[in-house]
């Protein structure tokens, strides 16, 4: 004996019942000075996002002049729904690039690490980019007493050093970079 089932005897699935995930930020690549523009078009679509700038001063040769800058030049952040449809959304706005990341949907950012940034920014306090530091990364200090000094960063209960070693020997020095431009060789 079989039973034959027609659509109307499925059961209903009340829409209120389907689960959406929360929306999370994500980092977008831009096209090179597209940051404003990016933004100026995500505004338009009511998809929310964030670019951080900051003031700067730049001087011509008859004048000075206060200018907005992105604080993170190339990048532009987006709050939304993590499906395809929302990515393509965002991907659709002229200059926009691709979501950042270890796959293609991109890697979501911690609302912690924006909300950081953006306290700087509202609360004005005085930031520059850094070069972005792993433990174990060849860096090497700028100006001062250590000017050219080359090393390994670690960083060991807040206490971020550079490790400088001596291969023959197999004996290192540490030294605290506190307090010192470092960039990344």
């Amino acid at each position: 004996m079989s039973a034959s089932y027609q659509i109307a005897d499925w059961p209903q699935i009340d829409p209120g019942l389907l689960i959406t995930p929360p929306p999370k930020w994500y980092a977008v690549q831009t096209r090179s000075r597209h940051e404003k523009l990016v933004a100026y078009q995500l505004q338009i679509r009511s998809i929310e996002h964030y670019l951080p700038v900051a003031t700067q001063v730049h001087r011509w040769s008859d004048r000075r002049k206060r200018v907005e800058v992105p604080l993170f030049s190339g990048y532009v952040f987006v709050r939304v729904v993590p499906n395809n449809q929302e990515r393509v959304r965002v991907l659709r706005i002229n200059g926009a690039v691709r979501f950042i990341g270890n796959s293609a949907e991109g890697t979501p950012i911690p609302d912690q690490e924006i909300e950081g940034v953006r306290m700087l920014i509202e609360h004005n306090i005085p930031c520059a980019t850094y070069p972005f530091l792993k433990v174990g990364q060849r860096i090497r200090i700028r100006g001062g007493a250590l000017d050219g000094l080359e090393g390994i960063f670690q960083s060991r209960n807040g206490e971020e050093t550079l490790v400088v070693s001596v291969d023959a020997i197999q004996r290192s020095l540490s030294v605290s970079i506190r307090g010192y431009h470092i960039e990344v060789v």
